[in-house]
């Protein structure tokens, strides 16, 4: 019999909670089988929703009471002393005591990287987790980090993100050695703050799982110049929210375009089936869903503005990153590239076999087939 995941639910984080968190459930359900759902949060307003779900949910979710919630302009710093008993801070305990095997949660960002950094703690050698998610680009798909975890950082935190994103890179999207790209105003190598021309110089001497392209700027990210885009968190989050926009900007245009007159309807009709398939791959909802790289246990982040569709699919990201083992293979190329590096310090040479590592096949995240 295939084992089960259990998957914990902060059923009460997000615009429209607890109500998407169910409908989310209902739709990753549907895609997988062998998932049990325990859901943290207000029985008195969980319940209804789950009577009303189909059965199929009904026989494999688990309501765990709290009527603590952490509100969505708490500051993390008041998270971390207020939140003990919150749905977001008792679904990550479920992951930290075996009870699940991942979390998810589509509420307050600040405090779920501050809470999952207190309850799961940080792999060995990593400081600061990082938010990363896979975006859509002309040639395929990108990985790119920090999306607003860190607003700050220094050149070892854009080292450690470049070397996790990297690993992701390979186990996610399997990219043998990957491209890594540092986001900055310039390709030029004196153009940019210290911090990250010190993290550019840093990344061209060190081993790493994949090659060190140099700067990318904007542009590079949607056009697919590099399978990893590495920023501190603010510059990271900016860039999604204005690629998130463009393309809703765009959508937006084309669909006033085709109303515009009745040969522009027409021209609509014809061209139908591609532009759907156009739209079905800008969506955001299918990449909603960003784990926090660096922790000792998986995590995954929801837009808070989302929709079933959208937490679904966030819930099928976290299932294919545990159904991987995705966290077991991170530790474990971060503890041979910290060897790595300890037999360079010792006058020894690094083993290209231990830190080139085989050609995985890429995840196919639950329902996210256009």
């Amino acid at each position: 019999m295939t084992a089960r995941t259990i998957i914990a639910l902060d059923a009460m984080g997000g615009d429209c909670a607890p109500s998407i968190i169910v409908e989310g459930a209902t739709r990753a359900r549907e895609r997988a089988s062998n998932v049990n759902f325990l859901f943290y949060g207000d029985r008195e307003r969980v319940r209804p929703l789950l009577d009303a779900a189909p059965e199929a949910l009904r026989r494999v979710s688990e309501i765990c009471h709290t009527d603590e919630v952490i509100a969505s302009d708490l500051r993390p710093s008041l998270a971390l002393r207020q939140g003990r008993r919150s749905s977001m801070r008792l679904a990550l305990e479920a992951v930290a005591k075996g009870e699940a095997a991942c979390a998810v949660s589509a509420g307050n960002t600040g405090a779920l990287m501050a809470l999952a950094k207190r309850v799961l703690k940080t792999l060995p050698g990593i400081d600061r987790p990082a938010i990363a998610s896979l975006l859509p680009t002309r040639t395929g798909e990108c990985v790119m980090l920090d999306l607003g975890a860190n607003i700050e950082c220094d050149a070892e935190n854009l080292v450690q993100f470049a070397l996790m994103g990297a690993i992701y890179s390979r186990v996610v999207g399997g990219v043998d050695q990957p491209l890594i790209g540092l986001l900055n105003i310039g390709v030029e190598e004196m153009k940019g703050h210290d911090e990250i021309r010190t993290a550019a110089a840093i990344l061209r001497d060190r081993p790493l799982p994949g090659v060190f392209h140099g700067f990318v700027e904007g542009n590079d990210i949607t056009a697919g110049t590099v399978d990893v885009i590495v920023s501190d968190g603010f510059s990271g989050n900016v860039a999604l929210k204005t690629i998130e926009g463009t393309a809703s900007l765009v959508t937006g245009f084309l669909r006033m375009a085709f109303m515009s007159s009745l040969p522009a309807r027409l021209g609509y009709l014809l061209a139908r089936s591609a532009l759907r398939r156009v739209e079905a791959r800008a969506d955001p909802r299918r990449y909603n869903g960003a784990m926090f790289l660096g922790l000792q246990g998986v995590c995954v982040k929801s837009h808070g503005g989302t929709d079933g569709e959208g937490f679904a699919n966030a819930i099928g990201e976290a299932f294919d990153l545990v159904d991987r083992r995705f966290n077991e293979r991170l530790r474990d190329e971060l503890a041979v590239h910290y060897g790595v590096l300890d037999s360079l310090s010792a006058g020894g040479a690094p083993d290209p076999a231990g830190i080139e590592g085989a050609n995985v096949p890429p995840i196919s995240l639950l329902g996210s087939a256009v």
